[in-house]
């Protein structure tokens, strides 16, 4: 791999194309790691009015830190994913309260906050600090198979580490944050997933894909998982205009989510009767609720139904308090 010339092609390309995006007007390992996390499951146009609404509120890491909760769920609203969002909370305050609310200019060591996957930590160490290395994920994975013909398996482990070798080695130099974000805007703009402009490429002469029109081949389909199916029984504890939450450990998905006391079940096939249906990832939930009980729970506490969406924001706690009004 002449990874010499490919990444002077790349740098120079990005040079002349990059959009001009909030968060690349910027070294600021705080704003760079707000724009990374929005980024995941989101494209760039609709991140762009949520990161300025954000950023807005919360301008540093220790306003983020110092915040309630609820107050950044408010904010997140429309996101989606709220782990992303609680992750972004408490890590700020491990870097407020820990580290004087310094980021790490390292990945080794960003990778040990929540949140902070081997993307997110390479990202920030890379964009802000111009650590020399690279970093991986879909649009990286997309052009890097496709530039080299790489038949992987990209998404198991040892086969994703080939990538993480290449990306590294094509950013592992002083300009390490613009040829990181050179290869994740080339994947989205040039070479996405479906609609490929190989004309306007800098890598087209060299591309292994585009001389033996194997493009749609590359990345590999990654194999559909399972999906589990699960009952999940909700005992409502209510009092005038209140409802009794806790921070669920019933299931291994939505695990802290704040909801009523419950107990669930994986089962091998749907149940006759429930509420409602209710889907998250890989899980497809039955769900039934039970109004009346008066069971409590220590860890737990009494909240407004008017203000429930700020200690839980998803689809499943409105879900279950418009079947409750329905009993």
């Amino acid at each position: 791999m002449k990874l010499t010339t490919d990444r002077k092609q790349l740098h120079s390309w990005y040079l002349q194309n990059k959009r001009a995006l909030p968060w690349r007007a910027t070294k600021n390992p705080y704003l760079i790691w707000i724009s990374e996390v929005m980024l995941q499951q989101t494209t760039v146009t609709a991140v762009i009015p949520f990161y300025e609404k954000f950023i807005s509120r919360f301008p540093t890491v220790q306003s983020l830190a110092e915040a309630r909760i609820e107050d950044v769920y408010e904010y997140w609203a429309g996101l989606g994913y709220y782990s992303r969002a609680r992750n972004l909370h408490k890590a700020a305050q491990i870097i407020d309260n820990e580290h004087r609310g310094i980021f790490s200019p390292t990945y080794q060591e960003l990778i040990k906050l929540p949140g902070f996957g081997p993307y997110t930590s390479r990202a920030v160490a890379s964009l802000a600090y111009d650590q020399p290395v690279g970093v991986l994920d879909g649009n990286v994975i997309r052009i890097l198979t496709r530039k080299y013909g790489l038949d992987l398996k990209w998404w198991e482990n040892k086969q994703k580490e080939k990538l993480q070798i290449i990306s590294d080695e094509l950013a592992g130099t002083k300009d390490s944050a613009d040829l990181n974000q050179a290869m994740m805007e080339l994947g989205a703009t040039i070479c996405t997933p479906k609609k490929v402009m190989c004309l306007l490429c800098p890598w087209n002469k060299t591309c292994i894909s585009y001389a033996t029109d194997t493009i749609p081949q590359r990345p590999g389909p990654k194999p559909k998982q399972n999906f589990e199916i699960w009952s999940w029984n909700f005992k409502i504890n209510t009092k005038k205009s209140q409802i009794y939450l806790t921070p669920n450990g019933a299931t291994p998905f939505l695990k802290e989510n704040w909801l009523p006391l419950s107990s669930a079940e994986k089962l091998t096939k749907k149940p006759k009767n429930y509420d409602f249906k209710h889907g998250v990832t890989k899980y497809d939930i039955y769900v039934t609720v039970e109004t009346g009980s008066k069971s409590s729970d220590q860890k737990g506490k009494w909240v407004d139904l008017h203000q429930v969406s700020q200690i839980n924001p998803t689809s499943l706690i409105k879900k279950i308090i418009q079947t409750i009004e329905k009993k």
